[in-house]
This record gives C-alpha cells, sequence and structure tokens, in this order.
C-alpha cells in the first residue's frame, strides 16, 4: 500500500469517526442523565432520546459498511434493496428529504453499489434546507450508468468534494470530507469508467459510467 492508500484509508476513518461522534456522544450523554434523573417522565424522554440517537448510528454504520468498506456480507452483485434501505434510512435524519428511487435492476455490481451509495450520501448533505433526491440506475451496453439529482433551495456543495469527484484535487489536499469522492473517482477509473457532476444554485446533477467486470 502507498503513501497515498494511506492516506485515503486514514481519511475515511476519520470522516467515519466524525459522523458518529454526534449520535454516539448524545448516547453517552443521556446515559449520564438517566442515570441521574429519577422523574418518571423525563426518563421516558431520555430513554427515546437513546433510541433515536441509537437508530442513527446504526443506520451510518450500515450505511459506511457498504459505501467505504469491503462488506463481505455480500457477493458480486447486490440486491437493490440493499442501498435503498441504507439511503432513505439516511435521509430520514432530515424530514424535509424526499427520496426518489428509480433503479430497474434487481441487482447492481458491489463497485457500482458503492459509488451510488457516495453520490447520494453528498445529494443529502447538500439538501441543508430540505428537497428531493433522485436515484436512477440501470444496467445497459455492458456498463452501469448512475445519475443521483439533488433538488432544492440554496443546494450546498463543497467544491472541493467537486474536484475530487473530477481528479483535479491534489491528494495533498486530500480532507476527510473529500475522502469519499476520491475514494469512488478512484474506484471508477479502475473499472475504466467515470464520474461527472454539474451543479446550479437550486440542483446537484451527479453521474457515473462503470463499465460491469
Amino acid at each position: 500500500m502507498n503513501n497515498s492508500s494511506l492516506d485515503l484509508a486514514s481519511m475515511l476513518c476519520s470522516r467515519l469517526c466524525h459522523d458518529l461522534l454526534s449520535p454516539v456522544g448524545a448516547m453517552a450523554n443521556g446515559l449520564e442523565l438517566l442515570a441521574e434523573e429519577r422523574d418518571g417522565e423525563m426518563r421516558g424522554r431520555i430513554v427515546e432520546l437513546l433510541e433515536q440517537s441509537a437508530k442513527t448510528s446504526a443506520d451510518k454504520l450500515k450505511f459506511f459498511r457498504l459505501a467505504f468498506g469491503a462488506a463481505g456480507g455480500f457477493g458480486e452483485m447486490v440486491p437493490v434493496e440493499e442501498p435503498r434501505a441504507l439511503v432513505e434510512a439516511l435521509a430520514a435524519n432530515n424530514r424535509r428529504i424526499s427520496v426518489n428511487w428509480n433503479v430497474s435492476a434487481a441487482t447492481l455490481p458491489k463497485p457500482a453499489v458503492k459509488v451510488l451509495l457516495n453520490l447520494s450520501l453528498f445529494g443529502i448533505e447538500a439538501l441543508v434546507r430540505g428537497g428531493n433526491l433522485e436515484i436512477g440506475a440501470e444496467i445497459r451496453e455492458g456498463s452501469t450508468e448512475i445519475a443521483v439529482r439533488a433538488s432544492g433551495a440554496k443546494i450546498a456543495f463543497d467544491e472541493t468534494v467537486g474536484r475530487a469527484l473530477d481528479g483535479t484535487l491534489p491528494d495533498s489536499e486530500l480532507s476527510s470530507r473529500t475522502a469519499p469522492a476520491a475514494l469512488i473517482r478512484k474506484l471508477a477509473e479502475n473499472l475504466g469508467g467515470g464520474l461527472q457532476y454539474a451543479r446550479t444554485d437550486d440542483s446537484l446533477v451527479m453521474g457515473a459510467v462503470l463499465p460491469v467486470g
């Protein structure tokens, strides 16, 4: 493993820790409050918050396991119900986001699923004020084609993530925020495919074409 790969791995770990810190920290705080609280109604509210934080943590772990990791529980083809459930669970943390799923295939190659999940992650993060997330994928003519569109008021998209997607961000500027984009770009390049994106004030469109096999 070269230095670039080591840097990418460490940044992905940093990203995972960053995203899990909030719900796990909330659970730790909730347990402290629960140990001190004696009022029955307040204890019930604390338990509800603990359950919510635990679910958020589990949803994120499941998402990142397939989006970043080897996901050894799956073969080369992944049922589309898996990424769909992961995206919808992650988007549910923002009740103002509506997810529209348009995937014709019953299964997708694992690399394509990783790309789809990460593009969906960027779309969810762009919809800070809510909006629509549209996800489409199909296999045709020996390639998997993926399209993700986030539309809503005042799209929030870090241009360094875009530069990581299109390959113009130097490895020396890699960060935990841009690491997921760098990961799927390298994955697409290794397959002989590519990524692209376009952004306006109210939409972010991302796509990928990945040869199968």
